[in-house]
């Protein structure tokens, strides 16, 4: 009996473990991302350059967010 009850708390947990997991996946995949990238600017504001002559950027990826149409609210 103790055994029973050992194998299905395991059985339990296990299920648990692999719902959390594939759960997760799910909850990163929702946003689209997208790259911008702008020159680098010294401290004057002037664009910086590398050895051959072309300007330095900076890259960052960003979320982006679907904007959602609604009502608008009624002044009172």
């Amino acid at each position: 009996m103790k055994k029973l009850l050992a194998i299905s708390a395991m059985i339990a947990e296990l299920v648990f473990a692999t719902c959390v997991a594939l759960g997760s996946q799910y909850v990163y995949a929702s946003g689209e991302e997208k790259k911008v990238c702008e020159d680098k600017k010294d401290k004057a504001g002037k664009v910086v350059n590398d050895k051959a002559g072309k300007p330095v950027q900076v890259c960052k990826t960003i979320k982006v967010h679907k904007k959602v149409e609604g009502d608008k609210v009624p002044t009172k």
